[in-house]
């Protein structure tokens, strides 16, 4: 029989509807009869216990909240009762044991990726364009839209067949409400069988703002032209901006002093035409193109993965299937050698003294400590803080305060110690779990997470979302069937079965991990990666969420 409720800690006061539960409903949870005050929708709490004004709400064994009125027992948690509370944090020395999981199973298993000089290993082989400065996105547009259909890599065909229908019906005086729209597979039919896409990093910056800006853009720049799923650059720059061509170059040797990819640099106040310089960028990329195109998968070690773990569009399940399913895939990475990558620093207000025991030695947690109390002070004083991250959309399917939020999406970077604490656009270099300073938002920080060298990202979401990111295939996970099956175009793998207790979080977190292995050598082809979905949004350092 399928559960009605889950309490996820034993320290807990609350318990999680995992279906409907209407207003009278009696459910007896570990020989305790409780009776629901209110009607509790899915993914929401209610109280186990009559509590007081100020009387602190455990969840994930953490506080998370505090009451604001007296409530009973059976009362559904909500964001007139309850506010956002959390625990003061500091470094104390903590001898923290991890046990890793058996990974005897994954002893021989290896994936087929692109080799690097350097030694880094892709999970794709990308063509990247980069525009030192705003001004240069109108050529990548030109140029992007002159390669996507002729070399293959368009996804917008059945768009203008239907565009081109209604044209034609407009023009014969016929009915629009006629046309009908004929969805259609984009099947591949590229001219570089081995260069799996050609992605453009389109931005805002480059000039004007703050100088600040322009070089923390600069080693975003860099960190992504020395990608391990990138084999060659074109960069367009106008001339003038405050983010010179010199100043990216020598951020790309300071990331690789023996970087080697094809690096080709066009600068438009150089050239005698508009024409003239796309005319080239185009014939000069192609060339390279056929040069990388040479570049075949080979075996590689499952410890040659560098994996980013992300959360977005959570809702309140998050915490109970996807996540700790991802953490669990996580904390398998780490045991064969690999890198995990967890990033969102405002999703982890609320369990920074976990962080901070996990953390190896005294001076990574000091700097997870300070990039923390940096960001939140900042937030502070523009009127806002961490306390403020959940959305509408949060909120509605059960996700009440930050500390909520936070405890669920820690989940999904597992257990293992922290090895690392980066700060935004710092490479990851030691096996295990590092920590990315990111915002929340999805794309800033998935752009953030794939600069740290990424290969490719774990993306769970409750409500949907089609962020994906240009260089670092994103696996979409859901939390639950229902959003699984509503949005299959764009979700890759369904943990609502951990919901319908069908299966074990490490039962999921292994089938995740065997999809991963299945991308990594181009055998799947996860969704966002097949509607190119490439979203990508510098961090300007000021406040976001």
């Amino acid at each position: 029989m399928k559960k009605l409720v889950i309490r996820i800690n034993n320290a807990d006061n609350v318990l999680v509807a995992l279906q409907n539960l209407p207003q009278g409903t009696e459910i007896v949870y570990e020989g305790i009869a409780y009776l629901t005050v209110d009607e509790i929708p899915a993914k929401h709490k209610f109280f186990m216990q009559d509590m007081k004004t100020g009387d602190e709400v455990i969840m994930y064994g953490v506080l998370v909240g505090k009451v604001q009125f007296e409530v009973k027992a059976g009362m559904r948690m909500s964001v007139e009762n309850t506010k956002h509370a959390a625990e003061p944090f500091a470094y104390r020395n903590v001898d923290f044991k991890w046990e890793a999981p058996n990974v005897s199973q994954y002893a021989d298993r290896k994936f087929y990726g692109y080799h690097r000089k350097n030694g880094a290993v892709g999970t794709a082989n990308y063509w990247l364009f980069i525009p030192t400065v705003f001004c240069e996105n109108r050529n990548l547009d030109i140029i992007k839209e002159s390669l996507y259909g002729e070399l293959g890599y368009a996804v917008d065909a059945q768009y203008k067949s239907y565009t081109h229908k209604l044209v034609q019906a407009y023009e014969s005086g016929e009915s629009i409400d006629n046309i009908s729209f004929e969805p259609k597979v984009n099947k591949a039919n590229r001219t570089f069988k081995n260069v799996d896409g050609i992605k453009f990093l389109t931005h805002n910056g480059g000039c004007g703002g703050t100088r600040q800006d322009s070089n923390t853009l600069s080693r975003l720049l860099a960190a992504y032209a020395n990608h391990p799923n990138v084999a060659g650059v074109t960069v367009l720059s106008l001339g003038c901006q405050h983010l010179q061509v010199d100043d990216f170059k020598r951020d790309l040797l300071a990331l690789d002093p023996n970087f080697d990819k094809p690096l080709l640099i066009f600068e438009q106040q150089k050239t005698q035409s508009e024409e003239h310089l796309i005319q080239n960028a185009i014939k000069s990329t192609f060339e390279g193109l056929m040069l990388i195109n040479k570049q075949e998968r080979t075996e590689a070690p499952l410890s040659k993965l560098c994996v980013g773990v992300k959360c977005g569009g959570s809702d309140g399940f998050s915490g109970i299937s996807a996540n700790p399913a991802v953490g669990y895939c996580a904390d398998l990475l780490v045991a064969l050698g690999a890198k995990v990558l967890s990033a969102e620093f405002p999703e982890l207000c609320g369990v920074e003294q976990e962080m901070i025991d996990r953390s190896v030695d005294q001076p990574t947690a000091e700097k997870f400590i300070r990039l923390m109390t940096e960001y939140d002070d900042l937030a502070h004083k523009v009127g806002s803080g961490f306390y403020m991250n959940p959305s509408p959309g949060n909120i509605k399917d059960g996700l009440i305060t930050d500390a909520i939020k936070s405890a669920g999406a820690a989940r999904k970077a597992g257990s293992s110690p922290v090895v690392d604490v980066l700060d935004y656009t710092e490479p990851a270099t030691k096996p295990g779990l590092s920590l990315v300073c990111t915002p929340g938002n999805d794309v800033e920080a998935t752009t953030g997470k794939a600069a740290a060298g990424a290969t490719l990202i774990l993306f769970t979401t409750g409500l949907g979302t089609p962020t994906g990111n240009p260089v670092c295939p994103t696996i979409k996970v859901a939390t639950n069937s229902i959003l699984a099956k509503r949005m299959s175009d764009i979700i890759d793998i369904d943990t609502g079965a951990v919901i319908n207790g069908e299966k074990t979080i490490n039962e999921m977190g292994e089938d995740i991990l065997e999809y991963c292995i299945k991308v990594a050598s181009g055998e799947e082809i996860p969704k966002a990666v097949q509607l190119n979905q490439d979203d990508f949004i510098p961090w300007k350092r000021g406040v976001s969420l």
